[in-house]
């Protein structure tokens, strides 16, 4: 099955390659088997490229070395109480997967109960990152504030103009408190050109308040539109080996380099797929990754 990623919104100009005879244009991509493991060993043979349905010439696959630097948003609110121990326990591995085997990774840790609280900021550190998972702990009458740290850690990525950027938000279900609205909410993750991965604890929750229709709106187009992923895990049991996949799949990405014509019009909508059986690919377009030649 060949799954295709949706990617939204406008991009710089590329170079101009005499190979291509166009702009060239690249983009991270996460390719996974079945069972969500990275498939190793790509080429440009094993991408398609689509901007507005019109396929495009895919120049060079190689793996993607640069620097991330991952703000994990992490659910201290009353409401996540129980999922604490879970969180405790899974997030410094997850921290440690990032940073370690000479990674030069930066991870930042930022909880949202009651209001959005940086517990770490960007730091390859590891005595740093573990002193802040041991501050992991669910504020007494808290409520959770989800889409204002999403909101705020995509501001400060853009005003920063971190060069890789990747959000990875776990949340309890339950009520959502935040002011900001879906669509400033998203507007501010498209313009930070981050990749938004969600990890939903526990079962379902639904509810008609504005606020929790707009969380909604965000966990759901948010990853879809970034290139990132949202998934369900209905006890926090199995959040530890979640996150662990999900390091994995962070750490063996691939660049992709592809050319367009050159055009006035920036195109609304690029798709990447992966040509194996049981494959799925997804993807977001480098910000600020092209210039005039």
């Amino acid at each position: 099955m060949i799954r295709t990623i949706f990617l939204l919104g406008a991009v710089t100009l590329a170079s101009i390659s005499p190979l291509a005879q166009g702009i060239q244009k690249a983009m991270y991509v996460s390719v996974v088997d079945q069972a969500g493991a990275p498939v190793p060993r790509l080429g440009p043979s094993d991408f398609i490229v689509r901007e507005d349905d019109i396929a495009r010439e895919v120049l060079s696959v190689v793996p993607a070395d640069e620097p991330m630097q991952v703000a994990v948003l992490v659910d201290t609110s009353d409401v996540a109480r129980a999922q604490i121990p879970y969180l405790r326990d899974a997030v410094p591995a997850f921290v440690n997967l990032l940073i370690s085997g000479g990674a030069r990774n930066q991870v930042a840790i930022v909880g949202f109960g009651d209001r959005p609280t940086i517990l770490a900021d960007y730091t390859s550190n590891g005595a740093d990152l573990k002193k802040a998972a041991d501050r992991i702990w669910a504020t007494p009458m808290s409520g959770p504030y989800l889409l204002d740290a999403i909101f705020e850690v995509s501001e400060g990525i853009t005003k920063r103009e971190l060069p890789r950027p990747v959000i990875v938000a776990i949340a309890a279900e339950g009520q959502e408190l935040s002011y900001r609205h879906d669509d400033q909410v998203l507007d501010r993750l498209r313009k930070s050109g981050a990749q938004l991965y969600v990890l939903m604890l526990g079962t379902p929750y639904s509810s008609i308040r504005d606020e929790a229709r707009s969380r909604d709106i965000v966990i759901s187009r948010g990853p879809d539109d970034s290139g990132g992923r949202r998934e369900q895990i209905l006890t926090g049991l199995g959040l530890g080996s979640r996150l662990k996949l999900l390091a994995e799949q962070l750490r063996h990405q691939y660049r992709v380099t592809y050319s367009r014509p050159q055009t006035l019009v920036p195109p609304e909508k690029v798709t990447v797929r992966a040509k194996g059986a049981g494959w799925s690919a997804r993807g977001a377009l480098i910000k600020d990754s092209q210039a005039r030649q």
